[in-house]
């Protein structure tokens, strides 16, 4: 139990019980409001924040769990509120949610699935959690989204970048707001091809699990329909540390760009290991040598140091958009912290807007009326434009930024510069979309 660090963590204010008057979804009036996993009866509602406070991906895991606490404190009515303000649901009234106090406990996924699931299920049999959130990983996402189904409460996926999160692999419980592989390919392909050209040769290192498969597959989809040719696509473990050995067959191999489909610690380690190689010093097939990092983070730009400047990649969101939203979150969260917050911060602080904006709508905490409130759902103010959470896949529909690191930073958390905010309608898919194929989204299950 050690390791997962499961601890009850006090929140700030309480508040009467929201107003009445809102009409109840289908489910609820057909079933009522009792049977479901962990109905709270108290005064106060316990949520489950599941993220990697050791492993590869320890630094976003570090952010989400400080955006889930001000998420908290915003909720219970405490700060300035951040994006409550900003949100065009007005359901929330800073008095918890339905009246009740917010608390939490927080896991340690360690980034292992079997972690992540013990933890969370910790979380739900000991702790009374109603909603499980966080992650870093797609592999972690997945299988807790899965456990989560099987319990009966609401998961609203954290940090998870996999098409198979709400493709092959989506749960009638399971709702994500980040964006996927097919987005990053769609968003990122074009701006690749107008600034490198149409006739290149790429060697993709791919992170050995759902996350980098699907990554991989898209980006290299959305290239090759542009004209780039893949010249050899490598797996490398999760676990890995040192990609010498993976670098060093990029030079012979005819390639004039490596695609690094790697994530956190992963990316800084095999990004710093080639340019010790001196790949972006080369001419290959008299073109610059290029290194493209599809799914960025400030994290990792941080971490990569010098590396960074120049290379182009995607992100779900950036700290200096200028529309409301944003600038509430980057306020509030800078003033509690002191510095701004990541992607993964962000999409984990409005994850738990959403989840309590629906059960406020909805009326209850059963997870069946909570779903059915964020299927279709469609909403501005939390920093990505209009959003759409589809009810076919329970994935968010929203602009994706393509980012490239800055040559002449300001400070350390001015590292990365918006090329371009690709609209939304660029990035959509159909429900049916092969990459998304198989498994099916099933029915909710309220559980007990």
């Amino acid at each position: 139990m050690s390791k997962m660090d499961v601890t009850r963590r006090g929140v700030l204010k309480t508040g009467a019980v929201a107003g009445g008057g809102l009409m109840l979804p289908t489910y609820l009036r057909a079933a009522g409001h009792e049977g479901f996993t962990n109905a709270p009866t108290g005064s106060t509602v316990t949520l489950g924040f599941n993220v990697p406070q050791t492993g590869p991906y320890a630094d976003e895991g570090a952010d989400e769990l400080r955006a889930y606490e001000l998420a908290v404190e915003h909720l219970n009515g405490g700060g300035d509120g951040g994006m409550l303000p900003t949100f065009s649901s007005k359901a929330l009234e800073g008095n918890g949610i339905l009246g009740k106090k917010v608390e939490y406990v927080t896991g340690d996924t360690q980034t292992k699935s079997d972690a992540a699931r013990a933890s969370a299920k910790s979380m739900i049999e000991k702790d009374g959690a109603v909603m499980i959130t966080g992650g870093s990983s797609s592999g972690v996402a997945i299988a807790v989204q899965g456990l989560c189904q099987e319990a009966g409460v609401i998961f609203m996926a954290g940090l998870t970048h996999s098409n198979d999160t709400t493709g092959k692999d989506k749960k009638a419980n399971g709702f994500r707001h980040f964006f996927n592989g097919y987005m990053s390919g769609a968003a990122l392909a074009p701006v690749l091809a107008d600034v490198y050209g149409n006739d290149r040769k790429a060697y993709h290192l791919t992170a050995d699990y759902t996350w980098g498969w699907t990554q991989q597959e898209s980006i290299a989809a959305a290239t090759e329909a542009l004209g780039w040719e893949t010249v050899n696509n490598v797996l490398t473990p999760l676990a890995a540390t040192d990609f010498s050995s993976y670098i060093a067959p990029v030079l012979n191999s005819g390639a004039d760009v490596l695609v690094l489909n790697h994530y956190g610690g992963n990316m800084v380690n095999s990004l710093t290991n080639a340019v010790q190689f001196g790949l972006r010093d080369k001419t290959i097939n008299n073109k610059n040598f290029e290194i493209v990092v599809p799914l960025f983070s400030r994290l990792m730009a941080r971490g990569a140091g010098e590396n960074i400047k120049g290379i182009l990649g995607s992100t779900n969101w950036h700290w200096s958009l200028q529309d409301e939203g944003s600038k509430a979150f980057v306020k509030s969260f800078g003033t509690k912290y002191g510095f701004p917050p990541s992607q993964a911060a962000h999409t984990c602080y409005v994850q738990t807007i959403l989840y309590a904006d629906a059960v406020a709508r909805a009326g209850s905490f059963n997870p069946c009326a909570v779903a059915e409130a964020l299927e279709g759902f469609e909403f501005d103010g939390l920093g990505n434009g209009p959003t759409l959470y589809r009810a076919e896949d329970h994935q968010c529909f929203k602009d994706v930024l393509v980012v490239r690191g800055k040559e002449n930073p300001t400070s350390e958390f001015d590292l990365l510069e918006v090329v371009q905010v690709t609209p939304r309608a660029q990035v959509e898919y159909a429900p049916d979309h092969p990459m998304f194929a198989g498994g099916a989204l099933g029915t909710c299950n309220p559980g007990a």
